[in-house]
């Protein structure tokens, strides 16, 4: 139990580097960039305050479980914008980090952490979609706050934010609806460009 419990410790000391990892998108305020952890808090509370717009039933536990650990991987790859063209360098120190990462905890939690990080990564599940949709939606709602903040500083044109963000209708097609509105809205406006 000694070991057990030093392992867990271990792992709870190195993932409060999360905290430290800074987004591109601002807060909705515009004070400062969000982080991490910050991310991830705010996407559990939007799952349970959103869940009635799911395209199906999901267990909420798990989407939450997702939700918390689906960015730990960025304490050792750092955070790429959704638009980045370096997939694959993303995914390779992704990988690694989860490896390393999911590898200090004792190997029955490591391995159950792990594989929720690779569902959520897929995208196949009920509950992977309805987090992704979740995890996509919280950025949009901070360029909407915003005027269009990041898409702006990165160069995003509207056309891309379209594309990229039509998964959120895999996991709720309401909150998509609603979202494709509000990007239409701005590219109208000519706050972006398509």
């Amino acid at each position: 139990m000694k070991e057990r419990l030093k392992k867990q410790l271990e792992f709870i000391i190195e993932v409060d580097k999360i905290k430290q990892i800074f987004r591109k998108t601002k807060l909705f305020d515009q004070s400062r960039y969000e982080n991490d952890a910050e991310h991830s808090w705010h996407l559990c509370l939007m799952a349970l305050v959103l869940s009635e717009y799911a395209n199906f039933e999901v267990d909420m536990l798990k989407v939450l479980k997702m939700i918390i650990v689906h960015d730990i991987v960025e304490i050792d790859a750092g955070d790429y914008i959704i638009y980045t063209d370096q997939v694959d360098e993303k995914n390779m120190k992704e990988e690694a980090a989860a490896k390393r990462i999911f590898g200090i905890l004792p190997e029955e939690i490591g391995s159950e952490l792990k594989e929720l990080w690779i569902e959520f990564e897929k995208r196949e599940s009920n509950e992977a979609k309805f987090a992704a949709a979740v995890d996509r939606l919280e950025p949009l709602l901070q360029n909407f706050q915003s005027d269009g903040f990041t898409w702006k500083e990165n160069n995003i044109s509207g056309k891309k934010i379209l594309s990229v963000n039509e998964r959120i209708s895999l996991g709720s097609e309401k909150l998509w609806d609603y979202a494709k509105g509000m990007i239409e809205g701005f590219i109208e406006k000519g706050i972006i460009e398509n």
